[in-house]
């Protein structure tokens, strides 16, 4: 067993230390196997993650192993390394590694990185102070987000949902987007659900991303109440596909595309084709199969282009002008103005019926 390996990439050398330990179980994966399957799809993934800001998960010990995710990067660094200030959302700000390149990435594969999770923004874009700072329900400022130049939609599967389910749900949603003239493209979740992105023009912050996302949520509930829902309570979901909006709330990360997911199975999120969707599966596409994928279908993003939110804020603004409330957020946000109360609906029944019990 080798000590360490090094690399050169980017005119950088990267150190591999203990490169045989084995971090997925099912085939026996690496730790060098990971650092070259991300050499594999090195053009792929730096157009999709390059420049933004990463937070990782940690699996020292590989995918079966403890985890802890770092928001911040090691106080003791390589001089090169690029980091940028994120904020969370109570304002709490950090030093975030920047996927500057493929030396940044695996300078994270060394540290046991078997996930990072994405900044849907750029770093180093002088804009945060061209977005206006927004108010909680208490009247203080919220951190700004700078420019959000992603819409991130993810179709979550409910108990009973099948992937067949998520395959329709997606192209429902595709449908949509398409009549308001928005290019969206798929990718799997490496996980159970199906994440669909549109890549913006560099014009809007957080919080009106989030609100294009529950409009969206809510038209295509509108559309196809059967299967589809926007509801954020689980409760009130039922059956159906849950159209997460929150995953695009300011400050918020997802997993990346491209990136190989902490499963002992090394499942990758992986930018598809809509013509393969029928023929996709989240367990498939793994690092012993996303290499000869990419070689032969070539990278299904590669052609994006930026898009306008228009048509999706002129809905919001449609619904909240119809007597709507804002959705919930998550927990962790600070109250927001025209937010219905947080409070999961069958308990606000039974505290609003005295006589009940």
């Amino acid at each position: 067993m080798s000590d360490s390996v090094e690399l050169e990439v980017d005119g950088r050398t990267v150190t591999l230390s203990n490169p045989d330990k084995i971090y997925f179980n099912k085939r026996g994966e690496t730790k060098l196997d990971l650092a070259n399957y991300y050499l594999s799809v090195a053009g792929p993934i730096m157009n999709t993650i390059g420049n933004r800001p990463v937070l990782l998960e940690r699996y020292p010990d590989g995918a079966s192993g403890k985890s802890w995710f770092q928001k911040r990067v090691p106080k003791s660094v390589p001089d090169w390394l690029r980091t940028t200030v994120v904020t969370t959302p109570n304002g709490t700000t950090s030093d975030a590694l920047v996927a500057a390149d493929m030396a940044h990435i695996l300078w994270a594969v060394n540290l046991g990185c078997l996930g990072f999770h994405v900044w849907p923004t750029h770093a180093g874009a002088e804009l945060e102070a061209a977005t206006p700072q927004v108010e909680d329900a208490n009247g203080d400022l919220l951190p700004p987000t700078g420019i959000t130049d992603e819409l991130r939609i993810d179709l979550d599967p409910s108990p009973g949902i099948g992937f067949d389910d998520l395959r329709e749900a997606a192209r429902r949603t595709r449908d949509l987007c398409t009549e308001l003239g928005i290019d969206v493209r798929v990718k799997t979740s490496g996980s159970r659900g199906l994440h669909l992105y549109a890549l913006l023009e560099p014009k809007w912050d957080g919080y009106q991303v989030r609100a294009a996302a529950v409009a969206l949520a809510r038209e295509l509930e509108r559309r196809h109440p059967d299967t589809i829902t926007a509801a954020w309570w689980k409760e009130e979901r039922g059956s159906r596909v849950f159209v997460d909006f929150n995953q695009n709330a300011p400050h918020k990360t997802v997993f990346g595309a491209w990136c190989v997911r902490p499963k002992v199975g090394a499942q990758v999120s992986t930018p598809i084709d809509w013509e393969v969707l029928d023929t996709v599966t989240n367990d498939e596409m793994t690092i012993a199969t996303v290499p000869a994928w990419v070689a032969e279908h070539g990278d299904a993003w590669a052609d994006r282009i930026p898009q306008s939110l228009a048509p999706l804020l002129e809905m919001s603004d449609k619904d909240l002008a119809s007597g709507l409330l804002d959705a919930p957020w998550p927990p962790q946000y600070p109250k927001m103005p025209n937010e219905p109360p947080r409070v999961q609906p069958s308990r606000a029944r039974k505290e609003n019926d005295p006589g009940e019990g």
